[in-house]
């Protein structure tokens, strides 16, 4: 390694050492460990520009490790990519650039946010499938638009979490080779040994997967880890995993290769010693050579030329191809709200009775020419789920042009992916599975909401209305726990008009992802039912008097059953107002003059009907209404015997509402 190289890695090392000293908090191991390899990629391989976090065809660089992110904070401070000494200093503290793990969005550079571990390996699955859909629509023999590498940097951790093998297991399948991980294997977790827990051998499991393996047995060879790097690169067929054997906390001798490096500061005096250890002549702390300073940046502004050079051949790509540039405007650019909202051909529906996730089927194929960029798929459910678009073709390795994604049963690796390809952009992209699945993909919903990723999450099998296939198959908190993930619209629609409203908020959407909840059975088409549906709530059926006794608040299959006991309390000389709503998030962010006019505080007396618990609904009922819910599992029988005996019938919310009047 020459000198000026061994500075670099060093100074990366001191750099977050001393942030994770100053804020007292922090995980030195990995940064210290695996300097080299992260600045070898940096230095030799990684394609960026300091000056645009946002060039088209960059290399994406995604730390799954995120606990390491002192490690990604002083490479881009190094290379003049966005954070200063200050920034530096600031880890860890609120408000600052350099947060605890690395947030998309809030630091410019980072990729993803990333921590959950295995997250990011499953993010950058998503982006490499993204580019090779897109380079395979855009790219032409002449014109290489879309040419770059996704690298993953990850940790044991995350290869021990479920979701990484999920990942891997499609992304083998799918023979990405764009894709290449980059694996810090230093044997040690928060524990201990990894020998306790995780004792396979990762690379044949890597093998059966379908990557290409490289290994590199000392992770201070520079040499060797870029030589690894180009083999990866070498490689046409399928993806890369290098493995790099590296010594946690290297350079600490009190902390070095021990567990004890790995969440916490390596102590004043150890990080002296770190200092003298690795030759480092500076004593005072965020102090970086000038020489180190000048080689990131003269590197960096070498780098920085492709992007011009790119910039060049887009051009001529564009005067070439003109029609190509419509279409690329066309998958870069947002959909035009006003238009489809006055669309009558979007908000066509029949009056026959059908099952929301078949009308969701429908809005998909009808929007597929108007929106060309939209893809999605479904976790080996596509014929339940009726996410097909048709003549899409299927994504796969002999056809990434395909629009119908197979994840197979891959629930949460499936809603990571749909991150990265959502991070990647030029995609408007859907997963779908049933409702009561998504207890498998909240940690990665979660990510999505955070990231403010308008991912849209189709539901289907919403509810007790799923019938025989019992409780296990029965959704009953998933509704509130959806709900309490902020940033993100749950919808679910009473019929095909509200169903088409759910997509209309979907497919415009730009910062908030969706969640559709749709049912299995049939449910009649309500003639009242409106465009208003955007609004999250509606007046759905008024009253016939000045002011109503109460009003029924009801979503999905229950909106229809609260319309029918209406109509029965009425026969009662009782005249409610029926409210639907199918996204509380969106009635929220309605004006208070807007949510007065459907729910006015003077009218107290509101019971709710939802076939799911009763949690979170307390803001609408008050103290003075009641709900018509459940507080159980569901059971095994044909939908209609089971919503008749969880008591969601005409007769009991007649009986619960004149129990509050």
């Amino acid at each position: 390694m020459a000198k000026i190289d061994e500075m670099c890695v060093n100074a990366i090392r001191i750099l977050s050492a001393d942030a994770i000293q100053k804020a007292n908090s922090g995980h030195p191991g990995l940064p210290l460990g695996a300097a080299p390899a992260a600045y070898t990629l940096f230095k030799g391989y990684l394609n960026f520009s300091f000056n645009n976090p946002y060039w088209y065809n960059r290399d994406r660089f995604i730390l799954s490790a995120g606990h390491g992110s002192a490690l990604l904070y002083s490479l881009l401070h190094l290379f003049k990519c966005g954070l200063s000494i200050e920034d530096i200093k600031d880890f860890r503290q609120f408000g600052s650039k350099t947060p605890g793990h690395p947030e998309y969005g809030h630091t410019a550079f980072v990729e993803a946010t990333t921590g959950p571990l295995g997250a990011g390996l499953g993010m950058a699955v998503g982006m490499a499938m993204a580019q090779a859909h897109l380079a395979s629509i855009f790219n032409k023999p002449d014109f290489n638009i879309i040419d770059h590498y996704v690298y993953a940097f990850c940790g044991d951790g995350c290869l021990m979490e479920g979701v990484s093998s999920e990942a891997f297991s499609l992304a083998g399948n799918l023979k990405l080779d764009k894709l290449i991980v980059i694996y810090d294997s230093n044997n040690i977790t928060i524990e201990g040994d990894t020998d306790i827990t995780f004792s396979e051998d990762v690379e044949k499991r890597m093998q059966a997967f379908g990557f290409q393996t490289i290994t590199v047995e000392d992770g201070n060879d520079t040499e060797a880890i870029g030589k690894a790097i180009e083999q990866a690169k070498a490689e046409k067929t399928k993806p890369s995993f290098i493995t790099i054997k590296t010594v946690i906390g290297y350079g600490c001798p009190a902390k070095q290769g021990k567990a004890s490096s790995h969440g916490e500061p390596l102590g004043v005096e150890n990080v002296a010693q770190l200092r003298k250890n690795l030759n480092w002549e500076c004593d005072e702390a965020f102090v970086v050579p000038k020489e180190v300073y000048d080689h990131c940046e003269q590197i960096s502004v070498k780098k920085a030329q492709k992007e011009a050079q790119w910039n060049e051949l887009f051009d001529r790509y564009c005067q070439k191809y003109p029609e190509m540039k419509d279409l690329w405007d066309k998958y870069h650019s947002e959909i035009d709200e006003q238009k489809l909202l006055n669309d009558e051909a979007f908000w066509d529906c029949s009056d026959k009775p059908a099952a929301t996730r078949s009308t969701s089927g429908e809005v998909i194929n009808r929007v597929k020419d108007l929106i060309p960029n939209l893809i999605g798929g479904s976790a080996d459910l596509g014929p339940s789920n009726k996410t097909y678009i048709k003549d899409g073709g299927e994504f796969g390795a002999q056809n990434y042009a395909g629009r119908n994604i197979h994840y197979g049963v891959r629930e949460q690796a499936m809603s990571a992916i749909a991150n990265g390809m959502a991070l990647y952009g030029g995609v408007k992209n859907y997963v779908a599975t049933f409702f009561v699945f998504s207890d498998y993909m909240k940690p990665m919903m979660r990510l999505t909401s955070l990231m403010e990723l308008p991912v849209t999450y189709v539901f289907t099998h919403d509810s007790i209305g799923v019938g025989e296939d019992g409780p296990t198959h029965q959704p009953v908190e998933h509704l509130s726990m959806l709900r309490a993930i902020p940033n993100l619209t749950v919808f679910r629609p009473a019929d095909a008009k509200e169903t088409i409203a759910g997509w209309y908020v979907a497919l415009t959407s730009k910062k908030t992802p969706v969640a559709l909840v749709l049912t299995r059975q049939n449910v009649e088409q309500c003639k009242y039912s409106s465009k208003d549906a955007i609004k999250g709530g509606y007046i759905i059926v008024k009253e016939t008097k000045a002011k109503p006794d109460g009003i029924i608040i009801a979503t999905g299959s229950e909106v229809q059953l609260a319309i029918s006991a209406r109509e029965e309390l009425l026969k009662q000389n009782i005249d409610v107002r029926v409210v639907s709503m199918p996204s509380m998030e969106l009635f929220d962010a309605q004006s208070d003059e807007y949510k007065q006019s459907v729910l006015p505080e003077e009218i107290r007396k509101r019971i709710v009907v939802e076939a799911a618990t009763e949690f979170g609904w307390g803001k609408y009922t008050g103290l003075d209404g009641k709900t018509v819910t459940m507080d159980t599992f569901g059971a095994s029988a044909p939908a209609k015997v089971l919503f008749e005996k969880f008591g969601f019938s005409v007769e009991n919310i007649v009986n619960t509402m004149k129990s509050i009047l």
